[in-house]
């Protein structure tokens, strides 16, 4: 989602960028063309109207920073003004000061209120709380079933009978605290469009468990007509924040633009994915950064750091700098990454990834491929893959179902990322682990046997590890793997 959307913002700050200064003329340009870029987006027409005149106000009537040039005031003008749209602050969500926290999920059949109701008592796990799920959706068959085995997979309990929705939502709460659960989730039923029954249901229910928070759960691939659908569960419910679902699609984005502003409602939490665990707090500001381009290091970071163990990673990392790193190695950092999220989403989060690499599909697929190779080999061959040789490369391949020209691409371009690495640990005046010893007296008191490398400097690969699939992206600055290193040119030539 948002690929069109940033794709556009990316061409109108290209065309200001080489600007001296900016007229008012060129802030018209500027505000015309990101109107209509929002307006394709599919955002709210009054939302639209209402973030150009506070973007012109301030690019015309502020006195600018002399610091920034024209280009870099508009897009952090841009920046602000569009994560005060999306809801300014993420959402904090503040556990009930008396008696266990009650959450009541309401929305449209379809929206995906099961699973997220899954997916919140999964976070509310990782904050330490133990939290309780109640079937309160009688109406669509197996609802109920669906909610159990999710609890199943998150080892959270689930409550309801076969009576009716209100009395089992009643029910749920005194289960819970027998049960001694201070979260409680209430998974109500939806219908496929708005109608008093419907309304009625989920209003009797609210009463019933008088909820600390309500959150609609929306569908961010409907469009404007989340908004539409918001509003009128805003006017029934006094709704406290909105779930959004699917925001892994390709749906323009205009929901997630358009719901704070008129609603009035922020965005608590956000599903980026199928899995239980592609859910977090929804932050304006991140989501802002990634529209307009700049990636979004922090939300890598903190999945980084979920499935990362430090101590882990900076074994790895010293193996990979002394040239001991294994395919047995690359194989666990893999995982690990798999963890993080799909691939394609992490290199939305990048700064600086070319369009090009980001529009590439790279699914289970392809890193399975890479897997499969790996797998198929055996211990000796993953530490030494300087022994595969022919027969062994179409051994592999028949194992893995690959070809042997996939898996010499995999070895060679493994070796030359440990070699580069290595080369790239042994820049600077000491080693790791011990002092730089000094060579005989030459000429003139030169040291004759210091130097490591041929004249000239190390001769520095540019190719790092690829996944398939992505070869033709190979050569492009700072991509693929290792970013590119200030400095690292020239100091291969002293």
């Amino acid at each position: 989602m948002f690929e069109t959307l940033s794709d556009r913002f990316e061409g109108i700050f290209a065309r200001v960028r080489g600007k001296g200064r900016l007229s008012e003329a060129d802030v018209d340009e500027v505000l015309r063309e990101i109107r209509l870029a929002l307006l394709e987006a599919d955002v709210n027409f009054e939302v639209v109207k209402s973030l150009q005149s506070r973007i012109r106000e301030r690019a015309v009537g502020e006195e600018l920073s002399g610091a920034l040039n024209p280009a870099q005031q508009i897009v952090k003008i841009v920046m602000e003004e569009l994560t005060a749209s999306l809801g300014g602050e993420t959402m904090k969500v503040v556990p009930a000061q008396k008696g266990p926290t009650v959450i009541l999920m309401a929305g449209l059949q379809g929206s995906g209120k099961t699973t997220n109701s899954a997916k919140l008592a999964m976070w509310f796990k990782k904050q330490g709380r133990n939290p309780i799920m109640v079937g309160a959706d009688l109406q669509r068959p197996a609802a109920v079933e669906q909610l159990r085995t999710l609890g199943r997979q998150i080892d959270v309990p689930v409550f309801s009978e076969a009576s009716d929705p209100v009395a089992v939502a009643a029910a749920g709460m005194i289960e819970a605290k027998a049960l001694g659960r201070d979260v409680i989730i209430c998974d109500t039923a939806g219908r496929l469009a708005i109608d008093a029954e419907l309304m009625d249901e989920v209003r009797q229910i609210s009463e019933a468990i008088n909820p600390t928070y309500t959150f609609l759960v929306v569908d961010a691939m409907t469009g404007q007509d989340a908004v539409t659908v918001a509003e009128s569960f805003h006017q029934t419910l006094e709704l406290d924040g909105v779930i959004l679902t699917k925001l892994d699609g390709d749906a323009r984005g205009g929901a997630a633009l358009s719901v704070k502003e008129v609603v009035g409602r922020p965005i608590a939490f956000a599903s980026t994915g199928e899995k239980l665990e592609d859910f977090d707090q929804f932050h304006p500001d991140r989501l802002a950064q990634r529209i307009l381009g700049m990636g979004d290091m922090l939300t890598l970071i903190e999945k980084a750091e979920e499935v990362f163990e430090a101590d882990e990673a900076e074994k790895a990392a010293a193996k990979l700098l002394d040239g001991q790193f294994t395919l047995d190695d690359f194989l666990d950092q893999m995982q690990q990454i798999k963890k993080m999220g799909p691939i394609g989403n992490l290199l939305g989060m990048m700064p600086g990834v070319p369009k090009e690499v980001r529009d590439v599909e790279i699914g289970d697929k392809e890193v399975g491929k890479v897997e499969g190779i790996i797998h198929s080999m055996t211990s000796e061959e993953r530490a030494k893959p300087e022994i595969i040789d022919g027969s062994r490369r179409t051994r592999i391949a028949l194992g893995s179902g690959s070809s042997p020209a996939e898996v010499s691409q995999l070895i060679d371009q493994f070796k030359q990322m440990r070699k580069m690495m290595k080369q790239m640990g042994g820049f600077g005046t000491k080693k790791r682990g011990g002092k730089r010893k000094s060579g005989k007296k030459g000429k003139k008191g030169r040291s004759s046997g210091g130097r490591v490398t041929a004249k000239g400097g190390a001769k520095i690969p540019k190719e790092a590890l690829a996944l398939p699939g992505l070869e033709e992206f190979e050569g492009m600055p700072g991509f693929p793997g290792i970013p590119d290193l200030p400095g690292l040119a020239d100091a291969s030539d002293e």
